[in-house]
């Protein structure tokens, strides 16, 4: 195997685990946004967890946050702004982000 075969080897690795952990990190900040939504919608324990499951679940109806972020802003109704919503989401990333690489350790 040549040089250039292993370099490009290494970086189908390296954009695959760049995906996977983009995938992860989006997961889990649907999650925690579902979690954030739950507690101003009054739920708790298991309907809360529920909730935020249901939340990670939206994201797959359409590429990209738009269907998340309808959903969570059609349950929340007046409770939250779309901006609001929004602003917390992007919030939330980093948070995810951290708490993987701490899952990493």
């Amino acid at each position: 195997m040549t040089t250039f075969d292993d370099r490009e080897k290494a970086y189908e690795a390296k954009y695959a685990h760049d995906a996977e952990m983009a995938f992860r990190a989006n997961a889990r900040r649907n999650k925690l946004l579902g979690l954030w939504a739950a507690e101003l919608l009054g739920k708790t324990g298991d309907d809360a967890a529920a909730y935020a499951i249901d939340v990670v679940k939206s994201d797959f109806a359409e590429a990209g946050d738009d269907d998340v972020l309808r959903k969570v802003a059609a349950d929340l109704g007046d409770r939250a702004t779309r901006a609001e919503i929004r602003a917390k989401m992007d919030a939330l990333v980093a948070v995810a982000k951290a708490q993987l690489m701490d899952d990493a350790s």
